[in-house]
């Protein structure tokens, strides 16, 4: 997840600008299908880095809600597979992005970085497919999220009552309990991440979606759309850098991998001096 979220901003961030920025530096890419790979890549790293937390996110659920799946599914091997079969698939999928742009890069300042030629911005064929990739992208995401974090949070609730009502009968103290805390704490989590996904994302979908129908009626684009437009835009790149952030905020073991992958190079040049 972390790895998909980082391709995010190199693709998007530094690689779509620079041959914006240095327009007349690229005259040798005009020939070549540069933007139309750029693309795909592009959405591909943005597709894997929703669906990431998407598994990430069921990881999870089976972990807390259902013990008896958790030892055959919670395994690094099984981690692998979806991993990879995540990877494949929506590479696949965002094959079309190189058939639906032009090798050229706009120097506009709108959301696209491709040129995009006016067959293919007027066709219901193409509008059809493109809505169909913001459903799969975020929309069907927004939904199992939503279910899989409400299923975990009323797991953990009925949990912290059982948990509670067994204190009080064998104790007699209804005192609360670490274990108590860091449940509701994992409660907090579920909640900031599933409302930051879906606040960060709405935006940009709305109006992607009112923006091609604009278009397909042959209205004028207003100014203001695109302005917001491009708010959507980067409020989409910042939760591509949010949810690994906030994970590696709350959970030790993160940080603790995390520490562990700053300190390998410097401890492998350690040992090749010694």
């Amino acid at each position: 997840m972390a790895a998909a979220d980082l391709l995010v901003v190199i693709t998007d961030l530094i690689l779509r600008q620079i041959p914006i920025l240095y327009y007349f530096k690229f005259h040798f890419l005009f020939d070549i299908p540069v933007c139309n790979i750029h693309a795909v890549l592009l959405y591909a790293a943005t597709d894997c880095s929703v669906w990431f937390t998407v598994a990430f996110t069921f990881d999870r659920f089976v972990a807390i809600c259902c013990q008896k799946l958790k030892t055959k599914y919670c395994t690094e091997r099984t981690a692998a597979v979806v991993i990879g079969i995540v990877t494949v698939l929506f590479s696949l999928k965002n094959i079309f992005w190189y058939f639906m742009f032009t090798s050229r890069y706009i120097l506009q300042k709108v959301p696209w970085f491709c040129v995009i030629t006016i067959s293919v911005m007027l066709s219901p064929v193409w509008t059809a497919i493109e809505c169909l990739h913001y459903i799969l992208t975020p929309c069907v995401p927004f939904i199992l999220i939503l279910m899989l974090n409400a299923l975990t949070v009323r797991h953990i609730l009925v949990t912290i009552r059982i948990r509670k009502r067994l204190r009080v009968q064998s104790s007699g103290e209804s005192d609360s309990d670490p274990e108590t805390k860091n449940r509701r704490k994992s409660i907090t989590l579920l909640l900031v991440i599933s409302g930051n996904f879906i606040l960060l994302w709405a935006l940009l979908v709305v109006c992607t979606m009112y923006s091609r129908i604009v278009i397909l009626n042959m209205l004028d684009n207003d100014q203001m759309l695109l302005i917001i437009q491009e708010l959507g835009f980067m409020l989409q790149l910042l939760s591509c850098c949010t949810n690994t952030s906030i994970y590696g905020v709350t959970q030790s073991k993160f940080r603790e991998e995390l520490k562990n992958g700053l300190k390998y190079p410097f401890t492998l040049i350690s040992k090749i001096i010694k």
